[in-house]
């Protein structure tokens, strides 16, 4: 296996270079991660109906991840109960070290086979769920050890890397493979590698939650709503879909029922009535 996120830059004497050069350089590279996605595409969209017929089936999705890439599906995780309306814990992230030390950067957890297994048991995974390890070197053993241990107990597995035919890959059902190539500064991987994960965090999450209708049109109508700023947009999104022009009615009627979409079904209710 070649590693290519630990090859070196191609760019040189970075020091040397003045802040408006550094930065055109960066945008340069950052801009090659949509071509790299792109190519992925295929394998990204068999992942997705991997894990919206898990979904459907009451099944949970865990990524598992250390590092930038770990922490980033922290972030997707946690907006997805209020953008979607749906429940915690059907998408989860199991972090090395975890959750709860996001923000200690603990690295040295990512080097425990045997930790991500142990989590996911303490999670009570089972054969309904899917695992999708996260990681830019393909190698880590915090995902390694529990995606071979998914395998051995006959669990649907995934993954992101930016290496190709790394060790996590052949052990994943469903791998992503989005060559990024080296990085600007060599081997930091929370650069381009990071930026590709994000993205890929977001499609999926995105395009999985339309799949299993919390989304329509292009509307939030089962967002949570948890302040003042979500609630207007929630009021204004309702008026336009039911034809209201009383703002404090529809608001009322909101409220009552907690999101667009309930309310609209007791508008469309009391209309075939």
């Amino acid at each position: 296996m070649t590693t290519i996120t630990e090859q070196p830059s191609v760019h040189r004497n970075l020091e040397t270079k003045k802040i408006e050069e550094l930065t055109s350089l960066i945008n340069n590279e950052n801009a090659a991660v949509s071509a790299a996605i792109d190519k992925a595409l295929p394998q990204v969209n068999t992942l997705i109906y991997a894990i919206v017929d898990k979904l459907k089936n009451g099944g949970r999705m865990f990524y598992l991840g250390a590092g930038s890439g770990g922490r980033l599906s922290v972030l997707d995780v946690i907006e997805l109960p209020t953008t979607f309306g749906i429940d915690k814990g059907i998408v989860n992230t199991i972090l090395a070290g975890g959750v709860e030390h996001m923000v200690e950067a603990r690295e040295e957890m990512e080097d425990n086979f045997n930790e991500g297994w142990e989590r996911l048991t303490q999670e009570q995974v089972t054969d309904k769920d899917i695992v999708i390890g996260i990681s830019a070197s393909g190698t880590t053993p915090f995902v390694l050890g529990a995606l071979e241990a998914c395998r051995k107990n006959n669990i649907t597995t995934g993954c992101i890397v930016s290496n190709l035919n790394s060790p996590i890959a052949q052990q994943a059902d469903y791998p992503v493979e989005v060559i990024t190539g080296p990085e600007f500064i060599t081997g930091s991987t929370r650069m381009k590698c990071g930026t590709a994960q994000k993205i890929l965090f977001d499609m999926i999450s995105t395009t999985v939650m339309i799949q299993l209708g919390r989304v329509e049109d292009n509307q939030m109508v089962n967002v949570l709503l948890i302040n003042k700023k979500i609630t207007d947009r929630a009021v204004k999104m309702l008026m336009q879909k039911a034809g209201m022009t009383d703002y404090t009615e529809a608001e009322a009627l909101l409220l009552k029922h907690g999101s667009v979409k309930k309310a609209m079904d007791k508008v469309n209710m009391n209309f075939q009535k």
